[in-house]
């Protein structure tokens, strides 16, 4: 008798049971503390009404509204030490000192390399990681994860920039091409974390070497660091707003890594299930 054909579908489920669980021995559907095993039954009722990538799309955008709401209280805070002077005092030093290193030549690579990060650059950048993991892994979950993380990292540049309406730095300062909208938080320093962060983690998940999975950690933190010291090498954002950014990036990129492993665990829970 021949062997049932496999769809598509079905393989890329199979995929992301077999490949995506496990990183280094660690089993990403094991909850250990009791938090996240509340997590696990809430979604796992969701599930059975929605599917299990329904229930991650609703777990997305609940996740996406406490982003928001990090963005709402960190701004806060951020504008109460801004106006005490705190953290912000680093700010001009650290923009003096990047005027100091500047040529003609450094100030074109470095504004080359921070057009990536724009507004056209990044969804480029979203747009090609989608297509390719999503056909190599014959899945939606990387499409939806990668599109949602960049959606909720726009709704947080938003929120933060209409709550504080923070001036850039003086365009005497900037390198142009100049920019004119609210300084916090820097937008190509947030995006870079969450679209770099999600990428990586999706390509960890497939690596079996640990220094594969370093180097992929890596590159990420590197180009999501150097994007967001572009801005304030260009004179386009404060530093301070670039390490608001990185933080409430990071925040978010946890947030989506934890719906995506919710997500894994329903799969595995239905499997076994199917099972016996």
């Amino acid at each position: 008798m021949a062997d049932k054909q496999v769809e598509p579908a079905e393989e890329g489920v199979r995929g992301e049971l077999d490949e995506d669980r496990f990183v280094g021995g660690r089993d990403l559907t094991r909850w250990h503390n009791r938090a996240g095993q509340f997590l696990v039954n809430a979604v796992q009722k969701i599930s059975t009404k929605l599917g299990p990538q329904g229930a991650l799309i609703l777990t997305l955008l609940v996740g996406a509204l406490i982003a928001a709401g990090l963005t709402f209280i960190f701004a806060n805070l951020y504008e109460s030490v801004t106006e005490a002077d705190g953290v912000a005092g680093l700010d001009h030093p650290v923009l003096d000192a990047a005027k100091s290193v500047r040529s003609p030549l450094l100030d074109v690579i470095v504004t080359a390399y921070t057009d990536v990060g724009g507004g056209i650059g990044m969804p480029v950048l979203a747009l090609i990681a989608i297509g390719v993991l999503g056909v190599r892994r014959k899945s939606w979950t990387p499409v939806i994860l990668i599109t949602i993380a960049g959606a909720g990292s726009v709704l947080m540049i938003t929120a933060g920039k209409q709550l504080i309406g923070r001036s850039r730095p003086p365009l005497g300062d900037a390198v142009p091409p100049f920019e004119y909208s609210a300084a916090f938080p820097s937008g190509h320093a947030l995006g870079s974390v969450v679209i770099a962060g999600i990428v990586a983690y999706l390509v960890v998940l497939r690596l079996k070497s640990s220094r594969a999975r370093l180097w992929a950690i890596a590159i990420a933190a590197v180009f999501a660091a150097t994007m967001g010291l572009s801005r304030v090498y260009l004179g386009h954002h404060w530093l301070t707003d670039v390490l608001a950014a990185w933080a409430l990036g990071t925040a978010w990129l946890v947030l989506v890594i934890t719906a995506h492993r919710l997500y894994l665990t329903v799969r595995e829970r239905r499997s076994v299930n199917e099972v016996s």
